[in-house]
């Protein structure tokens, strides 16, 4: 054989040699065996957090499309209570009995009020009841007319409401002492 035949054979040798330690290598090193791992871990964080990032984004506009709906049902209930009382001031023009007034006014509330109350309103009843600080709001303590108006509601400023049995407004009172 001649020097280049040998020089050839040792150059194929020797390009074999550095592939099958490499190959021993992958498997048998275990920083390359963690580094693996860890780019399969990196990579299905990444993919639970866009997952994630798009369920908030969804939720947000679920929310937002929900309290719109729900707002839009009670305005389009309220115009009809909107309605009457138009009428009703166009009708006052023209009417001097004030007894039909009267009666008019009654009827838009009991609708206006049947309307809320459809809705999950409900008036809190205060007056004679015990005072509590999760449902009232004291504006003013006077001297009980009796023993037994004491520490409870003896007037009612403002009344308080109850929406789907969450407190809506507090009612406005005034207690004895």
């Amino acid at each position: 054989m001649n020097k280049a035949e040998n020089n050839n054979k040792e150059v194929e040798e020797n390009k074999e040699i550095p592939l099958e330690e490499s190959e021993v290598s992958e498997t048998e090193n275990p920083i390359i065996s963690i580094e693996k791992e860890r780019d399969e871990w990196k990579d299905k964080f990444v993919r639970l957090y866009s997952e994630y990032e798009n369920f908030r984004k969804r939720t947000a506009k679920e929310k937002i499309d929900i309290s719109r709906i729900t707002t839009q049902n009670v305005m389009k209930d309220l115009l009809s209570v909107l309605d009457d009382f138009d009428r009703a001031a166009e009708n006052n023009l023209k009417v001097d009995d004030s007894k039909a007034i009267k009666e008019g006014m009654d009827l838009i509330y009991n609708k206006l009020f049947k309307t809320l109350e459809s809705k999950g309103l409900k008036p809190m009843e205060s007056k004679g009841s015990k005072f509590d600080v999760d449902l009232h709001d004291a504006i003013t303590n006077i001297p009980a007319p009796s023993k037994k108006l004491k520490g409870k509601v003896v007037d009612v400023v403002e009344k308080g409401y109850y929406l789907n049995d969450h407190v809506l407004r507090f009612a406005k009172v005034v207690v004895g002492q």
